[in-house]
């Protein structure tokens, strides 16, 4: 039996990870828009609010990477977004010390910006089979990081460029159960590329060890990829024309990273390092997700909504690394011990008239890093998000979406004493602060 409301409503209504370093160091970051490494932005309505109501609002296309279940509500209608990612994050006071001596190694008293800019884009397209069935597409990246410091810094056996995509295609059914319920799922393929230098300890010594460090000898570095399966199931009830619940479960996807190990170092040392250059691999797992959100219709002019998500990042629990050349040896072991972390959001919509609407959204993230466990990889600390943004509908065909989020970052310290896995990387101490600045734009077309 059709409902009525809901095909009115369509018919008013036609969005740094996990990988290897050389030798032992592990890479974890991110663009430093969300804890851990998990990205956002997929959406730039939902950015408006910051992403309050994600598995609920359901209001175009690029909602359906949230929850499948959200293209019931879609016509013919294909979205595109681009996020601007501009993070404003300073170390201070990083004090370097040497391997297995403990002695004070290097200090840097300031380091501007180790978080590179970069824009993320993402596109969703739904298309409705008939009033009971709908399919959908998206491509997006969800996980990633671009951290980028001085090869002299002291932290430079931690790791100093560290660049990594991680992209999803996703294909989506949703059908209707009833009027008021709906199903959804997808089949999600996932594609790792990563690219990561960091400075290099060999043999129990510096290949230089009394040198100054702008005269160390080698760097490494890694290009990997991966790519494996997973999927996303989700469901949708509409309570009434003006009250909806979302709720959405986004799979692990356990991944096998693939990779080379190169150096570069002077002749002196050449033929001893050649040696090493090998083949890696290492398994990995990006995190699984579970999300509820809630919207409603408080009158003509005004809606509200809001979202809980849990991201199971307890799931990564250390990092193994094996060479091609003694694979029954792991070159290293690197325990991370990252706790499940919770995302809370709010937000509002003001219809100002039939062609504009003001967004407003706030959120915390916690982060899954605790302070013993904090590297120069990922200085992660607890977010607060502050979103606004606006849609504006130039026709029945054509809208438009524009969001900003200011996200401010806890200040958070890295201190590694330079023991157990860390024994050849030696010690670092250094402080972070920073705040970070989301520019989206997004277009929705109705065909």
């Amino acid at each position: 039996m059709e409902c009525f409301w809901i095909n009115y409503k369509r018919l008013l209504n036609m969005k740094k990870l996990i990988t290897l370093t050389a030798l032992g160091t592990i890479l974890i970051a991110s663009h430093a828009n969300a804890a851990g490494f998990l990205l956002r932005e997929q959406s730039i309505a939902g950015m408006g609010n910051a992403f309050a109501g994600a598995t609920a609002g359901a209001e175009d296309a690029s909602y359906a990477f949230y929850n499948p279940a959200a293209i019931i509500r879609q016509q013919d209608q294909v979205s595109f977004n681009a996020t601007a990612i501009v993070g404003h994050v300073k170390g201070e006071g990083a004090l370097s010390t040497r391997p297995l001596t403990g002695q004070p190694y290097a200090y840097n008293p300031k380091m501007n910006h180790p978080v590179n800019k970069i824009i993320l884009p993402s596109v969703a397209a739904a298309k409705a089979l008939d009033s009971r069935n709908s399919i959908g597409i998206s491509l997006s990246a969800p996980f990633g990081l671009v951290t980028d410091y001085s090869p002299l810094w002291a932290g430079a056996n931690h790791g100093t460029l560290s660049e990594l995509s991680i992209y999803n295609l996703t294909a989506m059914y949703a059908h209707r159960l009833t009027c008021d319920l709906t199903i959804g799922a997808g089949l999600v393929a996932q594609y790792a590329d990563a690219t990561l230098k960091n400075g290099v300890f060999h043999g129990g010594q510096y290949l230089s060890p009394q040198a100054p460090l702008n005269m160390l000898t080698s760097n490494s570095t890694m290009h990997g990829t991966a790519a494996d399966l997973g999927y996303i199931i989700g469901g949708l009830y509409e309570y009434s024309a003006d009250t909806r619940f979302g709720m959405a479960y986004r799979s692990k996807i356990n991944q096998k990273l693939d990779g080379k190990i190169s150096f570069a170092t002077n002749t002196s040392v050449m033929t001893m390092m050649k040696a090493i250059n090998q083949d890696i691999t290492a398994k990995l797992t990006t995190p699984a997700l579970w999300t509820m959100g809630v919207y409603h219709d408080i009158n003509s002019k005004w809606s509200v909504m809001a979202e809980a998500q849990k991201t199971y990042w307890s799931t990564f629990d250390d990092l193994t690394i094996k060479g091609h050349l003694k694979p029954e040896k792991p070159l290293s072991v690197t325990n991370e011990n990252w706790q499940n972390a919770w995302f809370y959001s709010i937000g509002a919509n003001y219809q100002v008239n039939e062609q504009w609407k003001l967004r407003f959204g706030l959120a915390f993230d916690q982060t899954p890093v605790s302070d013993f466990n904090r590297t120069p990889r990922i200085p992660d600390s607890d977010r607060y998000w502050f979103s606004t943004g606006f849609e504006y509908k130039y026709n029945d065909k054509l809208t438009i979406n524009a969001g900003y989020s200011f996200i401010h970052a806890e200040n958070s310290t890295v201190n590694l004493l330079g023991t157990g896995n860390d024994a050849e990387r030696g010690g670092l101490y250094a402080k972070y602060k920073g705040n970070i600045h989301l520019f989206g734009l997004g277009a929705v077309y109705n065909f």
